[in-house]
């Protein structure tokens, strides 16, 4: 492999200002025998620099150790714009609490030395705490890690490797393009920056990995052809990859620089000259997802966004979360009081819960008055359907009841049994629900013969309006798909933010949110079959995987929904 310089992914980054803790002063003991009496001063633990590689671009390649390390560091040391989203993702709330430091570039925005990424992380390598270094990829390939440990091991400071996945293997692997096979077994990688290469040495390589090689493909291209490459050649061209922007070109050595530019081939980009390259026809399957750099709105609480998120994103989706509802503690607390003091005493037969947000409102309360799961003893818990049960399940409690059919309050009440005087002896229920009216199960449970302590543990109220940017993107189109969970996800995303798009594809959790959908003038395009969240993301993924399949075999080029236009959106008859 030629050696070259990190190359950097993204624009510049805003220098971050240094923020390295200060140290305590360390006192040397005195010469002679005085000093050798006295008991030397204490010297904290030697700490340990970790060159990490984080990678090609997907986060969910970070290595074990690696990870362990970032949410463990004091101190990290960052090379590029990703890392400080990469930060945010593994330590949350405790990302304030680290010292972040701009590796990559200077106060004056200009890309650090090698000397002066050297220097930088000597000077925190000894000081007090944890320190990470991260480095795309990997450390020691096509990186800096190998003269920055050198200079650490001079300073005489304790460092650590981390082996990252190199983007040479992981791009051409998210492209589907092997490099090796049983027939080809040798790989060539070059930096094609580098200046004077006699490309006639490399004519005859079985696969060569090109770095660098966006802007001088033409005459690379060219080169090769004449040192005797058959035009003929298959080459691929890979940009950004292992990320949702991932884009890759297949062609030919003779059309390759036409076709990248046709298609827009940006920097970062991998690309790859050889027979292996004819496999990516049977073995694409990043770029194949259902779903793939779909940006899909989620519109959800912050706190219940994170499942569906993931599980859209394992599609190939860029989810994005745009809170339409806050919940909060009721206005008067005294009831939902009144109502745990009740449970305790054994006032209840059933506590029945009607969602998450149910579950986590009572378990708040038990926090507040010091009560566990204990507390349940002796009394039966029902569950509107099996996420709610999961929750409850966290609690370490077990749900007496969850529908066999519906995961609705329909479905609640279809299995829920009728009092009797002699096998029930309570025959009260204890609701707690939203602010939100459920006459319909309180007037199903008491024609059961039940009495039931309808209280409100929560309110859900309306979030405030997205920025700007985001409102405009659903109004003009640019979001390909909406994924609503809740009539109220509807009616507060269209008030807060306007309707979607008639291009955007409408995805709903339920008959019930169809139907709100419906009213809004939005006609449904996916409809779950059961209420989950993981099956409504199955759904979109079915949906996409069809309408992907439909452009196929019609000859079209596979797009995005949103950039298809229709004139309109007609509203469901």
């Amino acid at each position: 492999m030629t050696e070259t310089t990190t190359t950097d992914r993204h624009s510049q980054p805003k220098p971050v200002k240094d923020t390295m803790p200060k140290t305590a002063a360390q006192t040397s003991s005195s010469a002679g025998t005085a000093g050798r009496d006295r008991p030397l001063p204490s010297r904290r633990p030697a700490e340990v620099v970790a060159f990490v590689g984080t990678g090609p671009g997907d986060p969910g390649l970070l290595t074990v150790r690696a990870t362990d390390l970032i949410r463990s560091a004091d101190v990290v040391i960052t090379e590029t714009p990703d890392h400080t989203a990469l930060l945010q993702t593994l330590l949350g709330d405790r990302l304030a609490s680290v010292t972040v430091i701009d590796g990559g570039y200077g106060e004056d925005g200009q890309p650090l030395t090698h000397a002066s990424r050297a220097k930088l992380v000597t000077k925190y390598g000894r000081a007090e705490g944890k320190v990470v270094r991260l480095l795309s990829g990997d450390p020691w390939i096509y990186a800096t890690g190998a003269e920055e440990a050198a200079a650490c091991a001079k300073a005489g400071i304790l460092f650590e490797i981390v082996p990252g996945i190199s983007s040479v293997t992981a791009v051409p692997a998210y492209a589907g393009v092997p490099l090796t096979t049983r027939t080809s077994r040798e790989i060539t990688v070059l930096n094609a920056a580098e200046s004077n290469i006699d490309w006639a040495r490399y004519a005859n390589c079985s696969t060569l990995v090109l770095l660098s090689a966006v802007k001088s493909i033409g005459s690379i291209a060219g080169a090769l052809c004449q040192a005797g490459c058959s035009p003929a050649t298959p080459v691929s061209m890979t940009s950004v990859g292992t990320t949702t922007e991932q884009k890759t070109v297949v062609s030919t050595l003779a059309d390759i620089a036409a076709e990248a530019e046709e298609a827009e081939i940006e920097a970062p980009a991998i690309t790859v000259v050889g027979d292996v390259v004819a496999m990516r026809a049977a073995l694409s399957w990043f770029e194949t997802k259902p779903l793939f750099g779909w940006r899909v709105l989620v519109p959800r609480t912050k706190e219940q966004a994170g499942a569906l998120s993931r599980k859209l994103h394992s599609y190939g989706a860029v989810p994005e979360e745009v809170p339409t509802i806050s919940v909060e503690p009721p206005r008067n607390p005294l009831q939902m009081d009144k109502a745990v003091r009740g449970l305790v005493e054994g006032r209840y037969e059933w506590i029945v819960f009607t969602s998450v947000n149910a579950v986590k409102a009572v378990r708040e309360k038990f926090d507040e008055y010091g009560l566990d799961a204990r507390a349940f003893s002796g009394l039966k818990v029902a569950a509107v359907g099996d996420k709610t049960a999961e929750r409850i399940a966290d609690w370490g409690i077990r749900a007496d009841l969850v529908p066999t059919g519906e995961q609705s309050a329909q479905g609640l009440l279809e299995d829920w049994p009728p009092y009797d005087d002699v096998l029930d002896p309570i025959n009260r229920v204890f609701l707690p629900r939203a602010d939100i009216a459920t006459e319909t199960l309180v007037a199903g449970l008491v024609e059961l013969g039940w009495e039931v302590d309808d209280v409100t543990a929560y309110r859900t109220v309306r979030a405030a309006p997205p920025p700007a940017p985001i409102r405009d993107a659903i109004k003009s189109g640019k979001f390909d798909a909406v994924v609503f969970t809740s009539s109220s996800t509807v009616r507060n995303l269209v008030g807060i933010a306007g309707k979607p798009h008639a291009s955007t594809v409408i995805a709903a959790i339920g008959p019930a949110t169809a139907k709100t959908c419906e009213e809004h003038g939005l006609r449904v395009d996916v409809l779950a079959a059961t209420p989950s969240t993981e099956v409504l993301a199955d759904a979109l993924a079915e949906f996409g995987t069809r309408r992907r399949l439909s452009m196929t075999e019609a000859g079209e080029p596979v797009t995005k929904p949103s950039e298809r236009k229709p004139p309109s959106r007609r509203k469901a008859t």
